[in-house]
């Protein structure tokens, strides 16, 4: 991998990681129309790690004050009744499709799953689901109406984000949207619902992203890999608290428009020969 691959890969993680875009997609799409190979799924999962530090900084006193309450709810019941408590249990519960479909279905994922016919058609395909969420979503409900049956759906629609283009902040918010939550109750669970997944696939894939080439397949050096990982980490932290703000006053239908727009390229690129599939 050369250092401006490494360095342009981190950017696009940092900026599109917490966006409905899919930044697996987009890492995947950048490297094919820039660098003409792939960085590899693990690549991707590394450099979340740097993403995912920022949600641990940008919402560690509600991190801290979740846990807290959770452990000592553990063994007195008075405390059980507390948003803090249940979303604990939330986060948990909600955490377990990923980690069960990412273990079952690795080798896949890291491999047919990449194939940009199927990214630029789930980018498509999974826009229109995102924006009929966006019409049909009532969004009268907060976290503190929050139950666990929609922390086990949204986990569901986290896990689909397996498949790049699908996106992890775009499936939870569609989820949250067609469960009536608003955009940032939605959004604010879907940021605490990524730590224990994207943390733990991070962590897994760190010995895989410095193994020798496939085919088409980019390696990075741990410079490298570090330098990535800082920058859409920096990056990432500055789009948590656009987003937020973001989500707040306005409809997601713009990101809706930059789906469509970014798949049809890339089929447009695919059909001409242009870019390679694989």
């Amino acid at each position: 991998m050369s250092w401006i691959e490494a360095i342009v890969l981190g950017i696009v993680q940092g900026l599109t990681e917490f966006l409905p875009v899919s930044s697996s997609g987009h890492l995947r799409i950048t490297s094919a129309i820039f660098f003409e190979r792939d960085a590899g799924a693990s690549f991707t999962a590394v450099t979340q790690l740097g993403t995912e530090a920022a949600v641990l900084i940008y919402f560690a006193k509600d991190i801290w004050r979740i846990t807290r309450v959770w452990l000592v709810g553990i063994r007195d019941r008075s405390v059980r009744s507390s948003l803090d408590y249940r979303m604990g249990w939330y986060v948990i519960v909600g955490s377990i499709p990923i980690g069960t479909f990412g273990f079952l279905f690795k080798d896949q994922i890291q491999t047919a799953a990449r194939n940009l016919w199927l990214v630029a058609t789930t980018l498509i395909v999974f826009a229109f689901v995102l924006a009929f969420a966006e019409y049909w979503g009532r969004q009268t409900r907060t976290l503190a109406n929050f139950r666990m049956s929609d922390g086990v759906v949204m986990g569901f629609a986290q896990a689909m984000a397996l498949i790049p283009g699908v996106s992890r902040s775009g499936g939870t918010l569609t989820a949250g949207l067609m469960l009536n939550l608003t955009r940032e109750a939605a959004a604010r669970y879907s940021f605490l619902l990524a730590i224990p997944a994207v943390v733990m696939s991070g962590v897994f894939s760190l010995g895989d992203v410095f193994e020798p080439a496939a085919p088409g397949t980019s390696v990075p050096s741990v410079a490298q890999m570090v330098v990535a990982t800082v920058i859409a980490f920096a990056i990432g932290y500055a789009a948590i608290a656009w987003l937020l703000r973001y989500v707040a006053h306005h409809t997601l239908y713009v990101f809706v428009l930059y789906r469509v727009a970014l798949g049809t390229l890339v089929l447009a690129l695919l059909m001409t020969g242009t870019i390679s599939a694989t």
